[in-house]
């Protein structure tokens, strides 16, 4: 249910795929993918976890891939005309 009404209040599924140098390896690119609920176009949570990750991680981030996708939209909501009770 909380995913629900995080969707229904403006949030977006958001996909993230992270270029990273391998700190072992600078020349070697490592991809990591990131997902969570997150609101467009601002984007705070993946913001946070980029900062967190700059800060606190050792692979230095080479390039961030952003896809987001509504996964409820209004049109796909409707109200119920007529209930029925069975017995």
């Amino acid at each position: 249910m909380a995913n629900l009404i995080t969707q229904l209040s403006g949030f977006h599924l958001t996909t993230a795929k992270i270029l990273y140098h391998l700190p072992d390896h600078p020349r070697f690119l490592q991809t990591f993918v990131w997902q969570d609920y997150d609101v467009a176009p601002r984007y705070p949570r993946l913001s946070d976890f980029l900062n967190f990750w700059e800060r606190e991680l050792e692979g230095k981030l080479h390039s961030v891939y952003v896809g987001t996708q509504k996964l409820i939209t209004t049109s796909e909501l409707r109200h119920a005309r007529q209930e029925f009770l069975i017995n």
